[in-house]
């Protein structure tokens, strides 16, 4: 019996994409058991191609079950599983799990102690309830764009889907402390993320500044927006980035690059001026920098407590050694592609830990043993799939 701290919760994975997947790979990976039921038909390539990296690294340590929610018989056994587990997750647009009969009333009516998660672009109320939601839309509508890239360069989106992200990893975090909850209360309940809500939440600091002070925050390129000097600066050889926030790590910075009358120069020597003189001091820095390659100054820098590192394309990043001790990649045996790297997790527990069990299963690999758990036989299990249920 398996060890992992999640292993004694049951999850139904409804999700396609990646903020639901992203949400049930957190389960999966401490230990969940996992189903992911899938369309007969396919996902119609939705998240990306099946044996594609994105595909793999989303979908692990899942089994497969295909299973037509639209038919009576297939909502049947989804029902029967309802019952014999903790925790469902959708991102269905709001009014689909209506129409199929698989909302949360009718789920708790099943097992009053499930956990019902659902993930939508906008939420599942208010005047945007039924628009369609993706990564990009939630960047622009939530601020993100407008304070990415360079100053007047117009809205830029991030490299990574954060909203989706985000809105996956909150839903996760919720599942949990519903579970919690459960542990008190006995009861499940419903918990809900929207795209547009996680990427407004991880605005942070950006966000208050507008709802505290009533300040609209415009992009500040690679400079941090408030505290200076904390950028990109060119060395010999490429780029590093530098964070000398506040006045001690400052003036290391100007001992260390031998310029130490930038400490006391009127213009700098303040949180304030730094902010207002920003040009002048990351080009007064960077005369330097230049001087130098990379990796010297990063060696100097550090030695002299001051906030740097270098700038990795993404060989560069799982090379770095301490990116290997933090086991960042994980392999695992794929049964036809051999050894596979897939994306860790960031979390580390002295006592708990996760795990990659298994790879991303085919569609329906598991078809016929999870039907075997729930009582079917191999008479039953071959009607319905000649009927297409599975």
């Amino acid at each position: 019996m398996s060890t992992l701290p999640l292993a004694r919760f049951k999850v139904l994975d409804l999700t396609r994409v990646r903020a639901g997947p992203t949400c049930v790979r957190q389960l999966a990976d401490w230990g969940a058991e996992v189903i992911k039921i899938e369309a007969p038909e396919g996902d119609a390539g939705l998240g990306g191609a099946r044996h594609g990296p994105d595909f793999w690294n989303l979908h692990r340590n899942k089994r497969s079950l295909t299973l037509d929610l639209k038919a009576a018989e297939g909502r049947e056994i989804f029902y029967k599983l309802v019952a014999a587990s903790d925790v469902v997750v959708e991102n269905y647009r709001p009014d689909v799990k209506d129409r199929l009969k698989i909302d949360y009333a009718t789920l708790a009516e099943i097992n009053p102690r499930i956990v019902y998660a659902s993930i939508s672009g906008f939420g599942q109320d208010g005047p945007y309830r039924d628009r369609p939601g993706f990564d990009q839309i939630a960047q622009g509508m939530g601020g993100l764009m407008s304070i990415t890239g360079l100053p007047g360069q117009g809205p830029v989106r991030v490299g990574i889907p954060v909203a989706d992200l985000t809105a996956g990893i909150f839903a996760a975090q919720g599942i949990l402390i519903a579970l919690l909850d459960r542990e008190v209360s006995g009861k499940g309940q419903w918990v809900q993320s929207s795209l547009l809500g996680a990427q407004i939440a991880m605005l942070d600091f950006q966000a208050a500044r507008w709802t505290i002070a009533g300040e609209v925050p415009e992009q500040a390129g690679n400079d941090h927006p408030t505290s200076i000097p904390t950028g990109v600066f060119a060395t010999a050889d490429g780029h590093i980035n530098i964070a000398a926030a506040g006045n001690e790590i400052y003036r290391r910075l100007c001992k260390a690059i031998g310029r130490e009358e930038l400490a006391t120069h009127p213009d700098y020597n303040t949180d304030a001026g730094r902010s207002r003189n920003r040009k002048g001091l990351n080009a007064e820095i960077e005369s330097v920098t230049r001087g130098k390659s990379s990796a010297a100054w990063i060696e100097e820098l550090n030695a002299a407590s001051v906030p740097c590192g270098p700038i990795y394309s993404m060989d560069q990043v799982f090379a770095d050694p301490q990116v290997q001790h933090l086991g960042m990649a994980r392999e695992v045996q794929h049964p036809t592609r051999g050894t596979v790297g897939l994306v860790g997790q960031a979390i580390s527990m002295s006592r708990s830990k996760w795990e990659v069990r298994n790879t991303t299963p085919e569609q329906g690999e598991h078809t016929d043993a999870i039907l075997g758990e729930l009582g079917y036989d191999a008479a039953g299990i071959a009607g319905l799939r000649e009927k297409k249920v599975i």
